[in-house]
């Protein structure tokens, strides 16, 4: 069985984006994009929504992101990516399924098959449907010194209470600290 992992960056007060869309306050240091680089290496496929996709898939491709983040450019444009979305009708980045119909019915089949397992990054509005049908099995934050006035939150609307159980956690010298958690009914 596959297993599933979140893992976004949020400010101090729980936002993983701020308004329009803006991620620019999570602070890349040495640090964080060496662990990005190490993280890009795994070979775990991606899940994305739609809107997720769309702004990675501006970025990773291009030579900028060579240029800036080798070691991740590499690993996000070699990842197997599974779009979950009703209206994309065509993916151009390479090794890019699209995977239509019921979110929780798809993501059940899609953990049976074999296969690496699958890192969700953003993409909110899956995360809170698949939290809500116990179909995470980690969540993994990079939590930023930040506070944004506003944004999206990570559980928005969440209909559940999430019991979590800390595996571990580091501080990387910028302040940003990363948490590693998983649910407490768990048996992974």
């Amino acid at each position: 069985m596959r297993t599933i992992t979140v893992f976004n960056f949020l400010s101090l007060n729980g936002f993983y984006k701020g308004l329009n869309e803006d991620i620019g306050w999570h602070r890349h240091g040495p640090e964080e994009n060496d662990y990005a680089g190490d993280a890009a290496q795994e070979q775990n496929a991606l899940m994305l929504g739609r809107v997720t996709y769309e702004m990675m898939y501006s970025y990773w491709p291009s030579e900028m992101a060579m240029k800036n983040s080798p070691r991740v450019a590499d690993g996000m444009n070699k990842a197997a990516k599974i779009v979950l979305s009703n209206s994309l009708k065509k993916a151009n980045w390479h090794n890019t399924s699209i995977i239509t119909g019921d979110i929780i019915t798809e993501t059940k089949k899609i953990k049976q098959q074999s296969g690496p397992n699958i890192t969700i990054l953003g993409s909110g509005s899956i995360v809170k449907q698949l939290a809500d049908h116990d179909l995470i099995d980690h969540y993994s934050f990079m939590i930023d010194p930040v506070v944004l006035g506003a944004g999206s939150t990570i559980f928005g609307d969440i209909n559940k209470k999430l019991d979590l159980e800390l595996l571990n956690s580091k501080v990387f010298k910028s302040g940003v600290l990363l948490v590693n958690y998983k649910p407490k009914n768990s048996t992974i």
